[in-house]
C-alpha cells in the first residue's frame, strides 16, 4: 500500500518532500503502529539536527552572490583563454566554466539553471544546436555535486557519520576524471559533426580575462584550502567562501550593492528551506523503513544475488540508476543509505567513503534521466527545448558517466586517493 501511494503521488507531480511524508504516514497507519505518530515531528527535527547541514545554506548563499556579482561571466571568459580557439570551442568553454563554478557552488540544480541561462544562447549564436548546447550544460552541471564543495556529499557524510572533509575530498579525483571524459567526448563529437572553431583571442584580451577572473578563484581556493588544510570545517569554509564572494562583489567587481542583500538572502532562505525540508522528510521515511525491518529484508535478498563486493556494487549501481530516475538525488540518498550502507560495510567490507562516492554519483545521474530527471527538466525549461530531445542528444555523455561509475566501482583507490 505504501509503495502504491508513493508512486501515485510522484506521478501526480507532488513535491517529493510531501510525497515522502505522506508515504511514511500511510505506512504507520497500515502497519497499525500509530504510536509512531507521536514521534513524527521529533524525527523531522532529528533529521536536521546536525552541524554539517549548516554548510548547505552557506553554499547556496555563495551561488546567489555569484549570480549577483558577475563572477560566473568572468569565469566563462577565463575558460575561453584556455580552450576558446579549439574546434567546438564554446562547448569546451561551457564544460570548463562548469567545472570552475562547481568548485564554488556545490549544487547541480542551481548550477544547471544558472549556466543554461548564460551558455545556451551564446552557443546557439555561434551555430550550435540548442538541444546539444542544453545537453552539454546539463551534464556539466553534473560536476557540481562531485567536485568539492558538494551538498550531496555533505548529506551523505551526515548520514554515514563520517567526517564531511573526508567525503568532500573523496569527490575531487572522480570529478576531475569525469571532466576529462566529458572533454574527450566533446572532442570526438566536435570532429564528427564539424563543430565551429572558437575565436582565437588576442594576447591583450587574454591578459584582461586573466586579470578580471583570477581574483574570483580566491573563492574555491579559500573553500578547498580551508578544508584540505584542516583549518576549519566545511561549514566554516563555506562561511569564509560567502564572505570572500561578498568582498569581491563589493570592492572588486563593484556590482554588489547593499540593496541587493535583501533579495539574495530571501532566495537563499527559500532554496535552503526546500533542500532541508527534503532532508527532514527523507529522514522520516528512512526511520519508518528501518522500523519496518526493510533493511534486513533487502540485505537477505542481496546476499543471495551478490557474492562479492564488486558484484554488490554493480547491483547497487543498477538499482540506484532506476531509483534516481524517479526520486531527487538527496531524497534518494537519505532513503537508501540507511538500508544499503550497513550491508556494504558489514557484509561486504566496502569502505564507506568509496561506497558514498559511487552511490552519490549514481543518484546524481538520475537528475538527468527520464521520467523525473529534475536537472534535465530545469535545463530544458530554461532553454525552451524538449526534455526528451535533450536526453537523446546527451546519450554519449550519459554513457561516459556510466563507464566512469563502473571504473569507480572497480578501482576504489580513485575515491580513496586523498583519504
Amino acid at each position: 500500500m505504501t509503495a502504491i501511494v508513493f508512486f501515485v503521488l510522484v506521478l501526480v507531480g507532488l513535491p517529493i518532500g510531501i510525497v515522502l511524508c505522506a508515504a511514511a504516514f500511510v505506512f504507520i497507519q497500515t502497519s497499525g503502529n500509530t504510536i509512531l505518530l507521536d514521534s513524527f515531528g521529533l524525527q523531522l527535527f532529528s533529521a536536521l539536527n546536525n552541524f554539517g547541514l549548516l554548510a548547505i545554506p552557506l553554499f547556496i548563499l555563495i551561488g546567489e552572490l555569484m549570480n549577483g556579482t558577475g563572477i560566473t561571466q568572468r569565469l566563462i571568459r577565463l575558460a575561453a583563454v584556455f580552450v576558446g580557439s579549439l574546434k567546438g570551442g564554446l562547448a569546451y568553454i561551457n564544460l570548463i566554466a562548469n567545472m570552475m563554478v562547481a568548485s564554488i557552488l556545490g549544487s547541480a540544480t542551481a548550477q544547471i539553471a544558472m549556466m543554461t541561462r548564460v551558455m545556451v544562447p551564446e552557443m546557439e549564436k555561434e551555430g550550435y544546436k540548442r538541444d546539444f548546447s542544453t545537453a552539454v550544460t546539463a551534464f556539466g552541471g553534473l560536476l557540481g555535486p562531485i567536485i568539492p564543495p558538494s551538498i550531496v556529499f555533505v548529506v551523505y557524510a551526515v548520514l554515514a557519520q563520517l567526517a564531511v572533509r573526508d567525503m568532500l575530498l573523496a569527490g575531487l579525483l572522480p570529478g576531475l576524471i569525469l571532466t576529462s571524459l566529458f572533454i574527450g567526448t566533446i572532442a570526438l563529437l566536435g570532429y564528427w559533426y564539424d563543430y565551429p572553431r572558437g575565436e582565437s583571442l588576442s594576447w591583450p584580451t587574454r591578459l584582461r580575462a586573466l586579470r578580471d577572473a583570477l581574483p574570483m578563484l580566491a573563492i574555491p581556493a579559500v573553500i578547498i584550502g580551508t578544508i584540505m588544510g584542516g583549518y576549519g570545517s566545511p561549514t566554516e569554509a563555506a562561511a569564509l567562501g560567502a564572505l570572500c564572494a561578498t568582498v569581491l562583489g563589493i570592492f572588486f567587481t563593484k556590482t554588489l550593492k547593499l540593496s541587493d542583500f535583501g533579495p539574495i538572502l530571501l532566495r537563499t532562505g527559500i532554496n535552503s528551506a526546500l533542500v532541508l525540508f527534503l532532508v527532514a522528510a527523507a529522514g522520516v521515511f528512512s526511520w519508518v523503513l528501518i522500523f519496518g525491518e526493510v533493511p534486513q529484508t533487502v540485505a537477505a535478498w542481496i546476499e543471495t544475488v551478490a557474492t562479492t563486493p564488486t558484484a554488490f556494487l554493480l547491483l547497487v549501481l543498477v538499482i540506484l540508476l532506476l531509483v534516481g530516475t524517479v526520486i531527487d538525488g538527496i531524497a534518494g540518498l537519505i532513503m537508501v543509505v540507511p538500508i544499503l550502507l550497513p550491508i556494504a560495510t558489514d557484509v561486504y567490507g566496502i569502505d564507506p567513503i568509496h561506497f558514498g562516492v559511487v552511490v552519490s554519483i549514481n543518484l546524481i545521474l538520475g537528475l538527468l534521466s527520464p521520467p523525473v530527471g529534475i536537472g534535465l527538466y530545469i535545463a530544458a525549461n530554461v532553454a525552451k527545448v524538449s526534455p526528451i530531445r535533450v536526453f537523446i542528444v546527451s546519450l554519449p555523455f550519459f554513457a561516459v558517466t556510466l563507464l566512469a561509475l563502473i571504473l569507480f566501482v572497480m578501482v576504489p583507490e580513485i575515491s580513496l586517493f586523498f583519504h
